[in-house]
């Protein structure tokens, strides 16, 4: 087996570091070609010098690629191009890995029954999370990355988080690569680039398995634990879940292309969000109510452009565009 772990990065230069430390403590069986592609997305700041520490220091296990197009989904799909492996996997330039994650993520494809493969994200609390959030909740996972749908190693039935993922590298041959018009660029926070994925293989019948015991440490950024943070992340999910699936089947009723129970829905929780009294219930009605309003504000969006929601992008095409 031939392994790419691809790790995409932008100005985070003293994250990264830590980040390639853990991959280089990696365990990994040496019947195993592994290698680790730094994908470099036009960062500006010691992300070049940290990755060529790595590359002197261990010739032949890390290289670097530069990516001037900025964002996440260029540059996922530079690292597909570029990458060496027949298995391709994932992971973040903020996360720690276990040293056996790589080998617990990936032995799924030592035969053919699997397409794809997720592992745990423990969130790596370093301080006491606010009183307006519940450390457990859906709420916190998304913006502070977390994921383990089940207790024990089996199928899964949802697409893994892109700090932790693997995929043969024939199902970006076969379904196309990641899409340009999700991903963080400079114009926008819209994610859900990697969840997309992983739900367009499952709609065409591919198998994927989930191991608890492939995990990767996503440490709390403090930047992060502040409302302002979480209603925009949520906001932006909710416009990423429309481009990605549009509107509910069988709507009929609309107005200037926002469907009238996206309209009821938002008053129904911005009056439980005024009318709540414990805070963490208080905050989560609010969350709801953004959503809901970055549903409404995507439908508005693409009926003011007069166009449909993007369809996938084949991975060529993806190459293309990224060498412009």
């Amino acid at each position: 087996m031939r392994i790419s772990v691809i790790l995409c990065t932008y100005n985070r230069c003293q994250t990264l570091k830590s980040a390639l430390e853990s991959a280089a403590a990696l365990v990994v069986p040496q019947c195993v070609e592994w290698e680790v592609l730094i994908v470099d997305n036009n960062s500006s700041d010691g992300t070049r010098e940290v990755a060529q520490e790595f590359c002197n220091a261990y010739r032949g296990r890390f290289r670097y690629v530069f990516e001037a197009q900025q964002g996440k989904s260029y540059a996922l799909n530079t690292g597909i191009r570029e990458a060496r492996g027949h298995v391709l996997a994932f992971m973040d330039d903020d996360v720690r890995v276990d040293p056996n994650w790589l080998q617990n993520l990936t032995r799924a494809f030592e035969d053919g029954d699997w397409s794809g493969a997720g592992g745990r994200i423990i969130t790596d609390w370093t301080c006491a999370p606010p009183p307006w959030l519940s450390a457990g909740s859906r709420y916190a996972a998304g913006p502070l990355v977390a994921f383990h749908p089940q207790p024990d190693a089996g199928e899964l039935h949802e697409p893994p988080i892109g700090t932790n993922m693997a995929f043969r590298r024939e199902m970006f041959e076969k379904y196309g690569g990641f899409r340009v018009d999700l991903g963080p660029c400079p114009d926008s926070e819209i994610r859900g680039e990697d969840t997309e994925f992983g739900a367009r293989l499952l709609q065409r019948g591919e198998r994927l398995r989930y191991d608890p015991s492939a995990i990767v440490y996503h440490p709390v950024q403090p930047n992060r634990l502040n409302k302002q943070y979480f209603m925009a992340w949520w906001f932006d999910k909710a416009r990423s879940e429309i481009r990605v699936f549009g509107v509910e089947p069988g709507t009929k009723y609309l107005v200037a292309g926002v469907p009238l129970y996206l309209l009821r829905r938002l008053a129904a929780w911005a009056v439980r969000w005024i009318f709540a009294v414990d805070p963490v219930q208080r905050f989560s009605n609010k969350l709801s109510a953004g959503m809901n309003l970055g549903e409404i504000v995507e439908c508005f969006t693409q009926y003011s452009a007069g166009r449909k929601t993007a369809r996938n992008v084949p991975l060529e095409e993806g190459a293309r565009r990224v060498s412009l």
